[in-house]
């Protein structure tokens, strides 16, 4: 399904005369991109947090993805999506994907501050890689779609940087949620599984399921936020993204929600149809707010 999917995305959906150019495009990435991978950027004892950067040859400057995969904060790798990156790269995004401590090795918020860290050096080290820092988006589904909010929602002042020594980033471009969790002190109280192991072991875990909850740090001035959600979700309820939907927009946030009739949890699982339509929802998204050029 995954590759039928990809290839939809780059080939089918296209208009007759459209489809060569797609092929073209396919026949010349690997002369366009390069990977540089398990680049170190955090070291917490024998743990060394990596990132993997899918950037131009030429070094010229453009957007970019900082990607944050999923997997309850429990698995997952940074590996694990890159064939999701190709709708980004043939935008002629750059992508970077990030590597975090999972709940085995450390319990929250380690996966917050890692992200946090992440984000920080990307734009330290952007000149080096040919990203542009003011057009830095960041993006991840389920876990990492919370990951993905609350990296780009906090500010130093929040409390989670404490361990970066690179200067404060700029302000994310946009945020863009994969039905993540908005949250967690609802999925802490219901019990949820990945949640309540996420918070194993820590001490007064209510107040830190509230702190590392998105909802928490809605207010104004955040980045442009799109939430993507199927209405079906079995794991993060709908209901995490219209909240989130409703809170921003009461601070005035731009932000956006595209439901995903009958979706449940996980793009893979979702009708070719519906995939093509979010795909061509972000791509709007990131035009409107000046991270793609039209």
């Amino acid at each position: 399904m995954r590759t039928t999917i990809l290839f939809l995305l780059v080939s089918v959906v296209l208009p007759a005369q459209a489809q060569e150019s797609a092929r073209d495009w396919a026949s010349l990435i690997g002369q366009r991109f390069r990977v540089e991978r398990d680049v170190v950027y955090k070291t917490v004892g024998t743990f060394q947090a990596k990132v993997d950067l899918y950037v131009r040859y030429d070094n010229a400057t453009g957007p970019t993805v900082l990607y944050i995969h999923g997997g309850g904060w429990a698995n997952g790798s940074k590996e694990q999506y890159v064939l999701w990156f190709l709708p980004y790269l043939q935008l002629g995004m750059r992508v970077v994907s990030v590597q975090y401590r999972l709940s085995g090795v450390a319990p929250a918020p380690a996966a917050v501050e890692d992200c946090r860290c992440a984000f920080r050096w990307v734009a330290q080290h952007a000149d080096k890689y040919g990203i542009d820092p003011k057009r830095i988006v960041i993006s991840g589904g389920s876990a990492g779609g919370h990951l993905a909010l609350m990296t780009g929602m906090l500010t130093p002042d929040d409390g989670f940087d404490r361990d970066c020594p690179w200067d404060a980033p700029p302000k994310p471009a946009a945020i863009i949620n994969y039905y993540g969790v908005t949250d967690v002190s609802e999925a802490f109280r219901k019990g949820e599984a990945s949640t309540l192991l996420w918070l194993r072991g820590v001490p007064n875990p209510e107040e830190t399921a509230k702190r590392i909850s998105p909802l928490t740090y809605v207010r104004a001035g955040l980045p442009p936020i799109l939430t993507i959600h199927g209405d079906a979700d079995e794991s993060v309820p709908y209901s995490d993204a219209v909240r989130l939907h409703a809170a921003l927009a009461s601070a005035h946030v731009a932000n956006q929600l595209v439901t995903v009739p009958g979706g449940m949890h996980g793009r893979f699982r979702w009708t070719d149809a519906d995939t093509i339509r979010v795909q061509r929802a972000i791509e709007e998204f990131l035009h409107r707010y000046g991270v793609l050029e039209r």
